[in-house]
């Protein structure tokens, strides 16, 4: 698995668009915006996994929100891969 951080952004500004565009009450487009986000990184971490998408785990998910948090703590938040 890579642990090196990489620059990404999980709702760009084209998808954002898209779901500002759709006919959505402001409670779907936050939903919709989650769900994009969340498509993104589970992509990242089936990359990293090397499996498909929908082959992942709900195991592998968790290790690397673990593996993530503990780079996070130990390196500091600009090595995770999650920048928050």
């Amino acid at each position: 698995m890579n642990t090196q951080p990489q620059s990404s952004q999980f709702l760009t500004l084209e998808d954002s668009a898209q779901v500002d565009a759709a006919l959505l009450a402001s409670n779907e487009k936050f939903l919709a915006r989650l769900t994009v986000s969340s498509l993104n990184l589970l992509k990242h971490i089936a990359q990293e996994y090397a499996v498909n998408i929908e082959d992942l785990t709900t195991r592998q998910i968790i290790a690397w929100f673990e593996k993530d948090g503990k780079i996070r703590r130990e390196q500091g938040s600009e090595s995770a891969y999650l920048q928050w």
